[in-house]
């Protein structure tokens, strides 16, 4: 069997455009049959197609993560109660009676089963989207990405990768101190074992920071050009008049009233955007080594995910019955055949995914 280490990379935006388009489709929807559709897909994906990595190993995290938030939501239906009525009841808590200043807020009483299931719906829902954006964080090396970024959000892009990357070694790290206590014959599990770990993990962490702010300082971090007075305007009334269209121009698409003028806007909102970006990437006085191309594959798996969450967003708008089903009265949700066969294109990167002869 080829080595998953060896196989080709794609380019790291591909997966995140890809997990993102998944996770825009995960909130345009809470039936549990088509969210289940969006976790498979992901999971399978991630199998197939991760490197074998310390970032890959967060997959794991995320879908525990997602799962504590599930149950994080459920538990607060049970204890504080859900606006939605419901005649099936489950059980009766003991209530609590609160201040008159506390209207509309209650502790315990009746738990019902339309309340439970609609705390689930929606649950699942945040779940799926945390899950999507692990699979981004399993599929997509965090240095090749920030090579990636244009030259203006260079800056940020450090803070963001230095973020993303301390997950997945922490995790690491716990790991491997784990299995070393195993083979000394003490304990790694419970209170004891993870007071004896923790100071570990915390003393690497701190190691692991001071060596990457030292070698940022040697490789120059945060040295620019000298870039003219004029051009530095430009770019500053460019960037932000651009993120004002993008920002007007979304909300003109989320409602009736603006939907004659929300797409033109948005579409030059982005034009000034990148063209501020553009002009802010010449302070950035860094080159690129061996840059990522955008392969065929890479535009692929990409497209995939732009076409789930474009699909599943017509889908809302045509159906939204049948993609945010209803808990009262308490029927059990149908699968919707078409917005399931989109969901379906988000398996595309895997079946693109070659292993090395």
């Amino acid at each position: 069997m080829a080595d998953r280490r060896s196989s080709p990379q794609l380019h790291p935006g591909a997966w995140w455009l890809w997990a993102l388009g998944l996770g825009a489709a995960a909130t345009r929807t809470t039936n549990p049959l088509l969210l289940g559709l969006l976790l498979t897909a992901s999971a399978y994906v991630v199998t197939v197609c991760r490197p074998d990595t310390p970032w890959s190993r967060s997959y794991s995290a995320f879908l525990k993560l997602a799962l504590a938030v599930l149950v994080v939501r459920l538990v607060f239906v049970v204890a504080l109660g859900s606006p939605i009525p419901g005649t099936h009841v489950l059980l009766t808590l003991p209530e609590i009676p609160l201040p008159h200043w506390a209207q509309g807020i209650r502790l315990g009483g009746p738990v019902t089963a339309e309340g439970l299931l609609f705390a689930l719906y929606d649950g699942l829902r945040l779940a799926t989207l945390l899950v999507c954006i692990g699979a981004a964080n399993a599929l997509a090396s965090p240095s090749r990405l920030l090579k990636a970024l244009p030259g203006a959000l260079y800056e940020t892009g450090v803070a963001v990768v230095v973020a993303l990357t301390f997950a997945p070694n922490l995790i690491a790290d716990v790991h491997r101190l784990r299995a070393a206590r195993r083979l000394r014959g003490r304990p790694d599990r419970g209170l004891r074992g993870l007071l004896q770990v923790g100071l570990p993990v915390l003393e690497g962490a701190l190691e692991r920071s001071v060596a990457l702010a030292a070698a940022m300082d040697a490789r120059g971090y945060g040295r620019t050009a000298d870039v003219p007075a004029p051009v530095r305007r430009t770019t500053g009334a460019l960037t932000l008049g651009g993120l004002l269209g993008v920002c007007a121009g979304t909300y003109g698409l989320l409602t009736t009233a603006g939907g004659t003028y929300g797409l033109p806007v948005l579409f030059a909102g982005v034009v000034a955007a990148l063209a501020g970006l553009r002009l802010g990437g010449r302070r950035s006085a860094r080159t690129r080594y061996r840059p990522d191309r955008w392969t065929p594959r890479a535009c692929l798996t990409a497209a995939s995910g732009v076409a789930v969450a474009a699909l599943l967003v017509m889908a809302a708008s045509a159906d939204p019955a049948a993609l945010n089903p209803g808990v009262v009265p308490l029927t059990a949700p149908a699968l919707p055949l078409w917005p399931a066969a989109a969901v379906l294109l988000a398996l595309l990167p895997a079946f693109v995914h070659k292993e090395p002869s």
